[in-house]
């Protein structure tokens, strides 16, 4: 086969230091984030969260690692927003779920709702939920250290 051919799709998920709510104006980060990831040429094909988190969903090139993909949004990011306002920082961490292409929609659904969504569930309890729905193994005490 001449061509690499694949189909990466990733829920990335992060979220400020401590979960503060430091994100003073979210839609324009999310408008900064998506000119990133298509300066990187990845595809956001959704990008949401509120003050202290955030939501992409991420189509990335065959040769780039989430990983990479996460390092990268979070480091320009957090630059913006630094330069933006008093920036406290995000969380070292990240989650990132595979997302099959049949639930491009449902994903896009969820990550569009986020402010509705947190009137009834906090981060944390979203994020664990993320966590065991995805099948990842993980210590309910470690996940937010």
């Amino acid at each position: 086969m001449a061509h690499t051919y694949s189909s990466t799709l990733f829920h990335v998920v992060f979220s400020t230091k401590e979960r503060r709510a430091a994100i003073k104006e979210p839609a324009k980060l999310w408008a900064y984030a998506a000119g990133i990831a298509r300066n990187l040429q990845y595809e956001a094909l959704a990008i949401g969260g509120t003050e202290n988190h955030l939501h992409i969903l991420l189509r990335l090139p065959a040769h780039v690692p989430v990983a990479e993909a996460a390092q990268k949004l979070k480091s320009n990011s957090s630059r913006w927003l630094h330069e933006e306002n008093s920036w406290f920082g995000w969380q070292e961490g990240y989650g990132a779920f595979s997302v099959s292409p049949s639930n491009i929609d449902v994903v896009r659904r969820y990550i569009q709702n986020q402010p509705e969504h947190h009137r009834r569930r906090s981060f944390e309890e979203e994020f664990l939920a993320l966590l065991a729905k995805s099948g990842v193994t993980f210590n309910k005490a470690d996940v937010f250290e």
